[in-house]
């Protein structure tokens, strides 16, 4: 979603695009290496797992960046929009697209939303562009994410302690194994 952005919005020279390009791909990539390591190394894996969060806090820093630079407006936390594309569930780039079209055609409020909801000044007064919605609506993936992100880093965390890493484990059962050696 964030190349596709990054494509359509931002410059492709500018240094923007490449670091966003490079946070969201450095926040995936990280989650699959942690997963990778997690066999070996609880340690790698906790640490991976951090270096996933901080990229991704560091693309929502630029989809910030890019609204406020624009003086598009950032949804609130209590916006509807919010709810629903968290409710819609959206597995792919062209799934996010295609609720960012809709939002667009219907003055960027969900059709599900009571007419009294969109007698909300701060609402109405939310520019309805295909830039700020496809920014805002980014954020609150990237939100999900780090979210969803920060309960594994805190598992995670809780399971090394309780267990210890790979290399702890190794030992504890070298010497479980020399304590009582299985009989011949």
């Amino acid at each position: 979603m964030t190349v596709r952005f990054c494509d359509r919005y931002i410059d492709k020279r500018s240094r923007t695009h490449d670091q966003m390009v490079q946070a969201a791909r450095s926040g995936v990539q990280n989650i699959a290496e942690g997963s990778k390591a997690s066999g070996t190394s609880k340690k790698m894996e906790l640490k991976l797992t951090n270096v996933a969060r901080a990229s991704l806090e560091e693309l929502r820093l630029d989809y910030e960046d890019f609204l406020r630079h624009r003086s598009l407006a950032l949804w609130t936390e209590h916006d509807p929009r919010r709810r629903a594309l968290v409710a819609r569930r959206c597995t792919t780039a062209d799934q996010v697209a295609a609720w960012v079209q809709e939002q667009h055609g219907s003055d960027g409020l969900p059709n599900t939303q009571a007419p009294s909801m969109r007698s909300i000044p701060s609402i109405l007064s939310t520019k309805s562009t295909y830039p700020a919605l496809a920014a805002n609506a980014a954020l609150v993936l990237i939100g999900v994410a780090c979210a969803l992100l920060d309960r594994q880093i805190a598992a995670q965390a809780a399971a090394f302690m309780a267990e210890g890493g790979f290399t702890e484990r190794l030992y504890r059962l070298r010497s479980a194994h020399r304590r009582n050696p299985p009989q011949t």
